[in-house]
């Protein structure tokens, strides 16, 4: 009987567009993904058991964040839970009353009783399901702004290395996802307990009834249990193995309608080639949406004969004894009542329990990375650092990346005086930027030291360290908030004026370009979200300078600042960075253009991670023989003065007889 058997991982039918398209099968596979098939490994008896941990594991959650909407859930639910019993009782009173009226209609005022109980037991089950309803509603989002602030938190706190740590970004990647769950973790839980209750009252009344009837009510339930798990776990596996599909199918019909692909849609004949690729991917998904149909028909019809065998075994028995007298008609008819109830209950706690089962995954991911993080995170106290270090001295410094078998920067030695300005140059994967990284303090020497005056940085207050620094790289952040946080958020701690935001924005040469905006500095910069402006590279780059020079840090760190400017802009925002040196700063400057580090004290040559000359401009060129930086500055300056005019070959056209 293949409907019996556990739902397996089966190879979906792989389309030609899939092959054609995306070179194969679709599949999805990222970090959250991990769980996927979670579902799959709970079996009836298993989610049964371990319902108890995780609706522990949810209350504790939920305790720590709201306990008084927490407290209100479990009274109501559990009063519910009572309310149901007595329901029960209440109609087999009734039942009694009637049937001991028989054709008496006078007799039926015994059951008024019973009926008034009912009555009363409804209304306060409607208010105890509307007061648990208000509470989760209340503690759901709590839970969840909990959790969130835990992970955010924790992931602003953490080392730059474990940012790059690629076991490490995995997780960060999968826990984000706890926060949501622990969300939907609390309305399961109602739920399970809701249904665990019901099945407990429909059990009570009839074992109170009659105890024999208690296991025909797991005789009736197991097959409707069985089966709505089953239904589950196959769209599950159905709907986790064909969503990358669906994901393909979405990707052809957005840019059928794409603003950036309707070029070549119309010019290229493109729309109509992926208008017939998404029928050819529609059809497959379709069969598969046929499949699922079938197996749902031939589950639900197995589970319904194997329910109905139940029944049947049931009500002979009840038929029997009632029979033999030991069971009253009215018994009879409330313990249908119960045991249909009971059956109701366990097919909405089959499918909370596998919901809870694959929320719980993700939220111990979430309690996993919470303790990794804090392996990882920043040390908050440590030496305190010298409100401007005379000088900044680097000995023997070494730096691996993770994963890396050689080492980014190795055995680099020199030292930075307050009132300097230096420059670091050498080709690309040289060191330079990481070299960077080290001076700010987002990694750590492997070997080596980095003192600011006396104070080896791997012991000092690094938070105070980061609050001496300031970084602007060529892929600064672009926030999308307005103008003016944008150059606030370089010191976003410190409230500042007007005033204060447009004189680093003139310093920067960014106030014409903010004045010419919608709002001005009002501005938001933004393009996704209504009414959002958008600057060019260039643009941004003299906020970025204006973001520096509001910072007013004592050590400024440029990393390839003028990337996106023009020639003269970039000659402009160079003065701008050299004019931010003064004696109570100090500049690291981190550039390509050879041109822009001649007026700087002192220039630092890095190759392969080494650092393999030093010295001034002057100094470096007169160097016999000549030095690698006065190789490289000569180099570009003749691809700027003396490079020839290209010309671009046309392809011959063979002779025709006309041209001939």
């Amino acid at each position: 009987m293949r409907v019996l058997r556990r739902p397996r991982l089966a190879e979906p039918k792989v389309s030609v567009s899939e092959l054609e398209l995306f070179g194969g099968p679709l599949r999805y596979d990222s970090g959250w993904s991990k769980h996927e098939y979670a579902r799959l490994e709970l079996t009836l008896w298993e989610g049964v058991k371990s319902l108890p941990g995780l609706v522990r594991q949810t209350l504790a959650l939920a305790w720590r964040t709201d306990r008084r909407s927490l407290i209100t859930v479990s009274v109501t639910e559990v009063g519910q839970g009572v309310a149901a019993a007595v329901k029960l009782l209440a109609v087999n009173a009734a039942l009694h009353a009637v049937v001991a009226a028989g054709t008496d209609v006078r007799g039926l005022r015994d059951a008024l009783p019973a009926v008034l109980l009912m009555a009363v037991v409804l209304c306060v089950n409607a208010v105890l399901a509307s007061l648990s309803t208000a509470a989760a509603g209340s503690l759901e989002p709590k839970v969840e702004r909990a959790a969130s602030e835990q992970y955010l938190a924790a992931c602003q706190r953490v080392e730059m290395a474990a940012i790059e740590d690629g076991a490490f970004r995995e997780l960060i990647d999968r826990a984000q996802y706890g926060a949501t769950e622990a969300r939907h973790m609390i309305g399961s839980t109602v739920s399970a307990i809701n249904s665990v209750l019901s099945l407990i009252a429909s059990g009570g009344v009839l074992f109170v009834l009659n105890p024999v009837l208690l296991p025909m009510l797991l005789l009736i339930v197991a097959p409707r249990g069985w089966g709505v798990l089953r239904v589950a776990q196959q769209r599950y596996l159905s709907t986790m193995t064909w969503i990358e599909h669906l994901r393909g199918s979405r990707v052809l019909s957005s840019l059928l309608t794409s603003v950036t692909a309707a070029l070549e849609v119309r010019v290229h004949g493109v729309g109509t080639f992926l208008l017939h690729h998404f029928k050819i991917m529609s059809h497959t998904s379709e069969s598969e949406q046929e499949r699922l149909a079938k197996d749902k028909a031939r589950t639900e019809l197995a589970a319904s004969a194997l329910q109905g065998v139940g029944y049947l075994l049931t009500f002979t028995l009840m038929i029997g004894l009632c029979l033999t007298g030991h069971m009253s008609v009215a018994v009879f008819g409330t313990a249908t009542m119960a045991i249909n109830s009971g059956s109701a209950g366990i097919g909405a706690l089959v499918s909370t329990m596998s919901q809870l089962h694959e929320q719980s995954l993700y939220v111990h991911d979430l309690t996993d990375f919470l303790a990794k993080a804090k392996k990882w995170a920043i040390p908050e106290n440590g030496l305190p650092l010298p409100e401007r270090p005379r000088s900044i001295r680097l000995e023997k410094v070494g730096f691996r990346y993770p994963g890396r078998d050689e080492p980014a920067v190795k055995d680099v030695s020199f030292s930075i005086g307050l009132g300097s300005v230096i420059a670091l140059v050498g080709p690309n994967g040289s060191g330079k930027s990481t070299l960077v990284r080290l001076l700010s303090g987002l990694h750590l020497p492997g070997d080596g030291h980095i003192h600011w005056d006396d104070v080896d940085v791997a012991q000092a207050d690094r938070q105070e360290l980061f609050g001496h620094v300031s970084l602007l790289t060529q892929t600064f952040e672009r926030w999308p908030f307005t103008a003016a946080a944008n150059i606030r958020i370089g010191q976003p701690e410190r409230e500042a004026t007007d005033e204060e935001l447009q004189a680093s924005a003139v310093y920067a040469g960014a106030d014409h370009d903010i004045t010419a905006l919608p709002r001005g500095m009002n501005t938001l910069l933004g393009k996704q979200f209504r009414g959002g402006s958008d600057l060019s590279g260039g643009q941004w780059q003299k906020i970025g300078l204006a973001r520096a020079h509001f910072r007013d840090a004592c050590v400024v760190i440029v990393d390839e600042p003028t990337s996106a400017l023009d020639p003269d802009a970039e000659q402009r925002a160079f003065d701008q960075i050299l004019g931010l040196a003064g004696p109570d700063r100090i500049i690291v400057l981190v550039t390509h253009r050879m041109a822009a580090v001649r007026h700087v004290d002192r220039i630092f040559v890095m190759d392969e991670g080494r650092l393999v000359e030093q010295g001034s401009h002057a100094e470096l060129f007169a160097a016999e023989p000549p030095s690698r930086y006065a190789r490289m500055y000569r180099l570009q300056a003749e691809q700027y003065e003396h490079e020839p005019a290209r010309t671009v070959p046309r392809p011959t056209r063979p002779a025709t007889a006309e041209s001939s």
